[in-house]
């Protein structure tokens, strides 16, 4: 029996849904072509929102459009398909990073439509929480949803906990002194507030939080040592929840697989009440990677640090609008 491919107009709500995904500085690297003859959606980076100083090895790339796939199998499952996703399916074309064959056969994944609702109301929120303990099943269910990506989710010790906040202030105060990554940094953020900006990416004042008074949580400073008009100080969480997201291999499928898990991962965990913001600052330097993992757990490479927590939820960020997403052939 022949499949009818699916709708422009459908193809482009599940793209719209992909969008609102996390990526590092908000640069959104992502782009879609949909082959509406076959039903195939796919999946490109976009190097031209690469951060090369940053990021050199493409992997935060990578990662951002892997939690981007991950938002569109949820979006898909809610509209009752079944996609088939075929990873890095050209070898010859790196760029090219998943094919998503919409009309796949079969059940909708039910755990995924449970997700989203979420999507929209998943916002990174770099303001203080509150010192409080997330309930075990919480934790769980957390841990399973990195699972069913293929990832692992590891929440350290406090005195693992200590070591990575030491570690994300190290890697900060590289990047102070580092000329070519405050100036990336100055070119995907702003100091004042994106409404007045009319900016479709990057990182607006509104969403740095404030400064931080005599606390370490991992929240990256985005003003870099620029002044941010109305931008004040508090203290963050003394005991700050911190998760590490990690995979056994450290390849680009590996990091693709790893950005699926962390949105599931936050898509859960807004599901389940909790904020979250993320940083990958000691990740960014080979000298301090190797250090942010847990020398005693399974996990080989560490890919995101996640704080997670209860507390005032972070404002939208700007998003591309569709027709600059999406090409349809």
């Amino acid at each position: 029996m022949t499949v009818e491919p699916l709708a422009v107009d459908t193809v482009t709500a599940l793209v719209a849904d992909a969008g609102a995904a996390p990526s590092l500085h908000n640069a959104q690297p992502w782009s879609f072509r949909y082959l509406r003859d076959l039903g195939v959606l796919r999946l490109y980076a976009d190097l031209e929102r690469a951060l090369p100083r940053t990021d050199p090895d493409n992997r935060g790339l990578h990662i951002g459009c892997g939690a981007a796939l991950l938002n569109l199998r949820v979006a898909a499952a809610a509209a009752g398909l079944a996609p088939i996703v075929r990873l890095l399916p050209d070898p010859a074309c790196p760029e090219f990073l998943a094919e998503v064959h919409l009309c796949g056969t079969g059940a909708p994944d039910a755990a995924l439509t449970g997700l989203r609702p979420a999507i929209r109301r998943r916002h990174s929120s770099r303001v203080p929480y509150r010192d409080e303990e997330i309930p075990a099943l919480v934790n769980e269910r957390l841990h399973e949803a990195a699972r069913a990506e293929g990832a692992q989710l590891l929440f350290p010790g406090a005195w693992h906990v200590r070591s990575v906040l030491d570690l994300v202030q190290d890697a900060e105060g590289r990047e102070a002194v580092d000329p070519g990554i405050r100036e990336e940094t100055a070119r995907w953020t702003r100091t004042e507030p994106s409404g007045t900006a009319g900016a479709t990416d990057g990182i607006a004042a509104e969403a740095f939080g404030p400064r931080q008074s005599g606390t370490s949580a991992p929240v990256r400073d985005f003003a870099a040592g620029r002044p941010v008009p109305g931008r004040g100080w508090a203290p963050f969480e003394k005991h700050p929840n911190i998760a590490l997201l990690g995979t056994a291999y450290d390849q680009p499928a590996d990091w693709l697989r790893a950005g699926q898990a962390l949105e599931r991962v936050l898509l859960q965990a807004t599901t389940d009440g909790l904020v979250t913001s993320l940083t990958s600052q000691p990740l960014e330097w080979p000298e301090f990677r190797w250090a942010v993992r847990d020398p005693v757990s399974a996990m080989a490479h560490v890919q995101m640090v996640i704080r997670l927590g209860y507390g005032p939820e972070g404002p939208a960020s700007p998003r591309r609008p569709v027709a600059d997403l999406l090409d349809v052939l």
